[in-house]
């Protein structure tokens, strides 16, 4: 099974479906082992690895991008020769779960924002990372994995201001992220005690509240979120939903839609460029009207 999951692997462009591919296919394949190895991969297994993931209350979205992993690995299977293609062709055949309503997306309002931005405490070289985080999560709207992959070569000056060149984002995509004053000062603050001066900005610390390591995990951001929203006492949210607060505090602010579209790198920039004729005004960034501080 890990060979067809290393095909599986290698037929997905995108970084961000890989890492949910990888993350599901060895959530099945630990499954696999331990109740159905001697049944076999078949329809029957797989409806009954859903019928698990339900019982574990874990979401649509969720459950049907694990399915939609290990159909994958069927056809794979079936490819290579290791799976009968009937077998194959029922497995394709497993719906995934219906979806009841519309997910409502959460955001944060300029006041809880700011209260989330001052949580840290920075008197501590973590508190001080953990506040730079937030500072380029709120103010430039970068993915959780786009801040774990962020580097000290990332951040340069372009029209006379800092910003993060060259982003490799979702598909693949590369944009230039402005940054707000106030998310380049937390940075700053963060690399005086730390010592990081090339390669990843955002490094793990330990108890001691020492450095340790070459690169922050993405699920250390997602955990480390987590505590500073029920000490913030601030409403559940995932670090995508930071990404969300900060498309709506450029509009907000006054920010023109199309810049914002191409401060978050949607996939729709490209065409709106051509269709608008609008060039991305680093000079005159919308996220530059976020009135957030950080506290002395």
């Amino acid at each position: 099974m890990l060979r067809l999951k290393a095909l599986v692997l290698d037929s997905v462009s995108s970084p961000i479906t890989r890492r949910v591919y990888n993350l599901g296919l060895d959530e099945f394949i630990a499954w696999y082992g331990q109740e159905f190895r001697t049944a076999g991969f078949t329809q029957a297994t797989v409806t009954a690895w859903r019928v698990s993931l339900e019982a574990r209350k874990l979401g649509p979205i969720s459950i049907n991008v694990r399915i939609t992993a290990v159909r994958k690995l069927a056809v794979e299977a079936a490819d290579n020769g290791l799976l009968a293609p009937d077998l194959a062709s029922g497995i394709a055949r497993i719906k995934g779960v219906k979806s009841h309503g519309v997910r409502t997306c959460n955001w944060l309002s300029l006041q809880q924002a700011q209260r989330l931005l001052n949580t840290p405490n920075v008197t501590t070289k973590k508190g001080l990372r953990d506040r730079a985080i937030f500072a380029v999560l709120l103010g430039c709207g970068l993915r959780r994995s786009e801040v774990a992959n962020l580097t000290v070569k990332h951040l340069q000056q372009r029209d006379n201001r800092w910003c993060i060149v060259d982003l490799i984002g979702k598909h693949g995509r590369v944009r230039t992220v402005p940054m707000p004053a106030w998310s380049k000062n937390a940075i700053d603050a963060w690399a005086a005690v730390s010592a990081v001066t090339e390669g990843h900005v955002f490094r793990p610390v330990n108890r001691g509240d020492l450095v340790c390591g070459e690169r922050l995990s993405e699920k250390v951001v997602w955990q480390m979120l987590k505590t500073y929203v029920t000490a913030a006492e601030l409403p559940d949210i995932a670090p995508h939903d930071l990404r969300r607060t900060t498309a709506k505090l450029c509009r907000a602010a006054g920010g023109e839609l199309e810049q914002i579209q191409m401060l978050l790198g949607h996939s729709s920039v490209q065409t709106t460029e051509r269709y608008l004729g609008t060039k991305q005004d680093l000079a005159h960034a919308p996220n530059d009207g976020i009135k957030l501080e950080l506290a002395v």
